[in-house]
């Protein structure tokens, strides 16, 4: 999700970057940079956020203000951990906003909906499935690429939604304009997410942090 920062009142421009720097802070702070110290895992980083940039820049503009696109943080999360998906995403929202000649405002709250709820949401359903279910392959790629990828894309909408509407844009608007769309943002989203996810567990499990053939294949 892409937002402008016309769209909403200062006071909430404020609240999102506060929270965004909250969280990037704490992300650089315990992200395990060492990670990156090895060429592969770089350049495999680097790869990735180039590709999302691509996904990210064919958007459709939606009524209400907020730009839709496919937005593949689940997986990046999956792969890197929620401490380089953050760092990542900017990365890949500023040079969304560097191509497309965007207004450097929107990146306060656009940060907030494509970056910070998918992130959170996927590292949170992720402990979630872990502390419930067995560790499976199936499962994995189900629930915590497949489902997860649909309900990172509802909370974000969720999040745009909201922000919308506090910032006094009128509720008739957003229905016909964007929550009616919704639910057509999800399956697209899941299954992004979930082809993704089966491709690297399959031929390259050593690229996803979040995936180990011995606790999710042996045995099973």
């Amino acid at each position: 999700m892409y937002l402008s920062s016309e769209q909403l009142l200062p006071q909430l421009l404020v609240a999102c970057g506060l929270l965004y720097l909250l969280m990037l802070y704490a992300a650089v702070r315990y992200a395990p940079w060492q990670k990156l110290m090895v060429r592969e895992n770089s350049n495999t980083y680097f790869a990735t956020l180039v590709g999302m940039l691509f996904l990210w820049m064919l958007g459709t503009e939606i009524e209400g203000g907020a730009v839709f696109h496919l937005s593949a943080m689940t997986s990046l999360t999956l792969m890197v951990g929620w401490q380089f998906a953050i760092i990542g995403g900017s990365l890949v929202l500023a040079g969304l906003i560097l191509t497309q000649q965007g207004e450097w405002l929107a990146f306060l709250p656009s940060s907030l909906v494509s970056i910070l709820v998918p992130v959170m949401m996927t590292w949170f359903l992720l402990v979630l499935v872990r502390s419930l279910l067995p560790k499976h392959f199936f499962i994995y790629i189900f629930f915590n690429a497949f489902f997860t990828g649909a309900i990172s894309m509802m909370s974000a909408a969720a999040c745009t939604v909201s922000l919308l509407f506090l910032s006094g844009v009128p509720y008739e608007s957003l229905w016909n304009g964007f929550v009616i769309w919704i639910p057509l943002m999800l399956f697209p989203e899941a299954v992004l997410n979930g082809w993704i996810m089966t491709v690297l567990v399959g031929l390259k499990p050593e690229w996803v942090s979040t995936f180990s053939d011995h606790e999710y294949l042996h045995g099973k």
